[in-house]
């Protein structure tokens, strides 16, 4: 099992996506598991052998006191202690560990932390496999977004580029097809074919897309607006896109 120092600070994250992902790419970070005992079908076993393969220390907890621990019902019955210290994700990691189409939200400029906080909540509900964000000119995962998230912080990775502009190169070198959302776009959203891997690019409220976003991604599209509103909040506007996604997948 793999041990910390007894002044190392450790968190808590939970569901299945979130534990597995830690697993996958700093197993070393993972200290301890509380599992329910009700849980035995296939997924369990998977994870069960995965968590072994690391060396992780598995508790058994009932569920009440894994909703006591973590403050909501949605652990899915597994939540894990982890080394605070070791938090970052890569996109190298998400991207090679994919077993479905990519949905990724990229948010450019994003300065607000409840924007931000519900932004995540967004992508967790969508299934999106990230959020990513540039390290500068955004307002990072401070203990405001993270509350904001609702428990998403720790069930979708956020990872921070230094250069956006190359990290969606990353992505599309990987397959994936980078879509910015701009209100003059000629294509709606609806008119994109979102069964392929893709990365929604969305700008802050009011400014939108930098140059230099905008003119590395694949294509742009816009939200059909028939109100007398110009634009939505962006974490609006990032609900719309990901879940079109999940509907054309679906059909």
């Amino acid at each position: 099992m793999a041990k910390a120092p007894e002044n190392t600070p450790t968190r808590l994250i939970y569901g299945f996506h979130a534990v597995s992902a830690k697993l996958r790419h700093a197993p070393d970070a993972v200290l301890e598991i509380f599992l329910t005992a009700d849980r035995k079908d296939a997924r369990v076993r998977k994870f069960l052998a995965q968590a072994e393969t690391a060396g992780v220390r598995i508790t058994q907890s009932e569920g009440d006191k894994l909703d006591a621990l973590v403050g909501t019902r949605r652990h899915q019955g597994v939540v894990a202690k982890v080394d605070a210290t070791r938090r970052e994700i890569k996109l190298a990691d998400v991207l090679d560990s994919l077993d479905e189409n990519a949905l990724i939200l990229v948010l450019d400029g994003v300065q607000d932390p409840h924007n931000l906080g519900a932004c995540l909540r967004v992508a967790d509900a969508a299934g999106a496999h990230a959020v990513v964000a540039p390290k500068d000119r955004a307002v990072g995962l401070n203990a405001t977004a993270v509350k904001v998230a609702s428990g998403a912080a720790d069930t979708v990775p956020y990872i921070t580029v230094t250069n956006l502009a190359r990290a969606l190169r990353e992505m599309q070198d990987a397959g994936v097809w980078v879509v910015g959302a701009a209100g003059e776009a000629e294509k709606t959203l609806y008119e994109i074919d979102q069964k392929v891997p893709v990365a929604w690019v969305l700008g802050a409220e009011g400014d939108g897309l930098r140059r230099l976003t905008r003119d590395t991604c694949d294509e742009l599209a816009r939200i059909p607006m028939h109100g007398s509103v110009e634009s939505l909040n962006v974490s609006v506007a990032s609900g719309i896109c990901l879940f079109e996604a999940r509907r054309q997948r679906s059909a």
